[in-house]
């Protein structure tokens, strides 16, 4: 699956494109192409019927065949249901489709992965989680992308249960891999572990969720979560399941009131959640800050209002430093799982991709660089390979790599 090349579809006469970034989507930006030549008669006998016969019947007889002679082992779906778009919230399976297609293409960009992108009516737990188990068979692993909180959690538990292929959630896993990757070498220039750290997240849907599980995995010293009625914590009333964990696993501080009163004395703010922050409430954190503020496209605090008082500043946009980019995980992980065959992505495989990452950074690590760009060729085959190690000593691989 390649680039879409628009201008060979795009039209003069719609006024639509003459916006650059309308003539750029017309036609799509994937399309599917062939492995191999079908020049004459004995081509297309072996391409299809009757040669074709022979491969469905070996299958047949021992599915697992299909990762070899098909392009399942090396396909992931990128499935929506179009209720969590990007910053544009609920906007449904059509107008999901962009953004799904552009995912497909970052893919293939950047791991070498081909990817379908599939935009599902429905948005029933039971019914998403139907639909995926039936579609399955032809793929090699399910990205889940841009489903809303908190039924995303539930479809990706669901999934992982019935299916014996990878089932990742980007905004959630992805979102926390490079965080991770970011704040492990933030505290490393500030001469400190993640363990010395006491973090405060805004925000409790998918991202917030992830990350706070990655970061409680990886053995930060503290952390305390918010949503729009405040810090998270075991008295609260009306906290659903998701929330309620996070409760008895986080906050040991206790932390009762608003994001901006946990800040004080902080090392650590955290935003994935759309709000805002006061300048007040970062000049309240401790000596030598980290601040991602991380909504798109507005941060929760202006990166140059956090620099003021943050020794590290990083946002989820590419036109400041240390951009927290998806692509920077998802397309090594999977490339990683897949190349393995791995029946599941494990949190160790998580944790050792967001270690891989940060490693890429190395001795050039600054202020205005914890996290390396996403064109940055090292970065792919260095997450690729640790997941797929990873994915080996976990025992979830079912070939050697």
């Amino acid at each position: 699956m390649t680039a879409f090349s628009a201008s060979s579809a795009s039209s003069p006469h719609d006024p639509l494109d003459l916006d650059p970034v309308f003539a750029l989507h017309r036609g799509g930006k994937l399309e599917v192409r062939s492995t191999i030549p079908v020049r004459d008669a004995d081509d297309l006998s072996l391409a299809y019927t009757p040669g074709v016969a022979r491969v469905c019947t070996a299958i047949a007889d021992t599915p697992s065949l299909v990762n070899d002679y098909t392009w399942v082992s090396n396909v992931v779906a990128v499935v929506s249901d179009g209720t969590a778009v990007l910053g544009l919230g609920d906007i449904g399976p059509a107008a999901a489709m962009p953004v799904m297609e552009g995912k497909a293409l970052l893919f293939k960009e950047f791991g070498g992965v081909d990817a379908v992108p599939i935009c599902l009516d429905c948005t029933d737990v039971d019914a998403l989680v139907e639909t995926v188990v039936r579609l399955a068979p032809s793929f090699g692993g399910i990205n889940l992308e841009d489903i809303s909180a908190p039924r995303c959690f539930e479809v990706e538990d669901r999934l992982r249960e019935l299916l014996d292929i990878p089932v990742f959630h980007d905004d959630q896993h992805g979102t926390a891999i490079v965080a991770l990757a970011a704040l492990t070498n933030a505290a490393r220039l500030t001469g400190r572990t993640l363990g010395d750290l006491r973090v405060v997240v805004a925000g409790a849907g998918a991202s917030g969720v992830a990350v706070t599980r990655i970061l409680l995995e990886a053995g930060i010293g503290d952390i305390a979560v918010a949503d729009s009625k405040g810090m998270i914590h075991p008295g609260r009333d009306g906290l659903n399941p998701v929330k309620a964990a996070l409760a008895r696993d986080t906050n040991r501080a206790g932390h009762k009131g608003s994001t901006e009163e946990a800040l004080a004395g902080a090392d650590v703010f955290l935003g994935l959640s759309g709000s805002t922050v006061s300048e007040e409430a970062i000049a309240s954190m401790a000596p030598e800050s980290i601040v991602f503020a991380l909504s798109n496209p507005t941060p929760e605090v202006p990166p140059a209002v956090a620099a003021r008082h943050a020794r590290v500043v990083a946002t989820g946009r590419s036109d400041f430093p240390n951009q927290i980019n998806n692509v920077l995980a998802f397309p090594g992980v999977f490339r990683g799982a897949l190349d393995v065959r791995a029946t599941t992505i494990t949190e160790n495989m998580k944790v050792a991709a967001a270690t891989a990452l940060a490693a890429v950074v190395g001795d050039d690590l600054a202020a205005d660089y914890v996290i390396p760009s996403p064109f940055d060729e090292r970065v792919a085959p260095a997450v690729t390979a640790a997941v797929a190690a990873q994915a080996r000593r976990d025992g979830v691989a079912r070939v050697a790599g």
